[in-house]
């Protein structure tokens, strides 16, 4: 395997962890920021007010979003492995 080989690999490896979490990480991103803007509006120092809704949004995109994430990940892993035989060569 050439090291050019490997940065694809390596590329496609980074790109496919990126897709899959991020509509959960910017989900949450969008909470916390929600829930920070009311917080200053209100002036509520409450710390579970910020943790929470983050929790339960992160746990929400998981549950919707889990099937498709799966198989993201499942179908980058087949062609991965299909990918072996063709690097003894």
């Amino acid at each position: 395997m050439t090291p050019d080989r490997a940065l694809d690999f390596m590329n496609d490896m980074l790109w496919a962890a990126a897709v899959i979490a991020g509509p959960v990480m910017l989900a949450t991103l969008l909470v916390g920021l929600t829930v920070s803007i009311f917080q200053v509006a209100t002036q509520i120092q409450e710390i579970t007010l910020s943790y929470v809704p983050k929790i339960v949004t992160a746990g929400l995109m998981l549950i919707i979003l889990g099937p498709w994430m799966i198989s993201r990940l499942t179908s980058f892993a087949r062609d991965l492995y299909l990918t072996i035989p063709a690097l003894a060569q």
